[in-house]
């Protein structure tokens, strides 16, 4: 039997069952739910990301919560051991995320709409290598997940980023799964490999291009130069669902597309 009363500690499992026309199945989210908006207006609010109201989730009666990460798993483990049905998903690359999409598909018995749209978001990606494969070069990008300390990209911006056209000037930590584990330790590292074009989206907080900007040394990184300092906002990126293989890619490589267009005006011959 399909579960009737979902809990949704985490944006993106709530986001992918409204689009798969099953809202009714959820009874709580996320208090950081804002995709889509009316979820916060309509659902019950139970948890916050690192803390849940336990008590008020156990009254909804649930018959299934979703959740992300190591991050949740005291929640999972208190609401396991009040004998609630807890299913935490891990994904942390563009495969995982459609792994993750498939599975609560398949939940809410949609796995039919959920192929299509996420083969249309699939050929989306295809479409953004093809049209990026015409540009002269690729942008050297860095993004920015949390500044103090800076934070290189997760692994599935990371490969979002080379998807839309770019390259992530840090590959090498959006493989490591733990944030701490992403921090640039030498700011100046940044300077030298100087990007083209950098990308900020603060986990809960505005990202400002006038403080990166103003940075000691960063006034000679190329992206600072030419004023290609950007924020996407974090609810269109770092939420591993269906935010981020639309609204959030496409932003990423309209930033990049206006780039590679500048960079043919300036340079008409290459």
């Amino acid at each position: 039997m399909l579960p009737r009363r979902i809990i949704c500690l985490t944006e993106e499992t709530t986001e992918w069952i409204y689009r798969l026309g099953q809202s009714d199945r959820i009874v709580g989210v996320s208090g950081y739910t804002v995709r889509p908006p009316q979820a916060r207006h309509e659902k019950p609010r139970v948890s916050a990301f690192l803390s849940a109201k336990i008590d008020k989730i156990l009254a909804l009666e649930p018959d299934c919560v979703f959740g992300f990460s190591d991050l949740q798993a005291d929640i999972a483990s208190a609401l396991i051991k009040a004998g609630v049905q807890v299913t935490i998903f891990n994904q942390r690359s563009v495969n995982d995320i459609v792994a993750m999409l498939h599975q609560v598909a398949a939940w809410v018995g949609e796995t039919e709409q959920a192929q299509q749209l996420i083969d249309e978001w699939l050929t989306q990606l295809q479409d953004f290598k093809r049209m990026a494969s015409q540009w002269p070069r690729r942008p050297r990008v860095y993004f920015e997940e949390w500044d103090e300390p800076p934070m290189s990209a997760i692994r599935w911006v990371s490969e979002l980023i080379e998807w839309a056209g770019g390259e992530d000037i840090f590959p090498e930590l959006a493989s490591q799964a733990m944030g701490k584990d992403r921090i640039v330790r030498d700011p100046d590292e940044v300077i030298r490999r100087n990007p083209d074009i950098i990308l900020g989206s603060w986990c809960g907080k505005k990202f400002r291009p006038d403080r990166v900007a103003a940075r000691p040394g960063w006034s000679g990184i190329a992206a600072v130069r030419h004023q290609q300092v950007f924020e996407i906002k974090s609810a269109d990126i770092l939420q591993p669902g269906p935010a981020a293989l639309t609204d959030g890619v496409r932003q990423i490589h309209a930033r990049l597309s206006d780039w590679a267009k500048a960079q043919a005006t300036r340079n008409p011959r290459t």
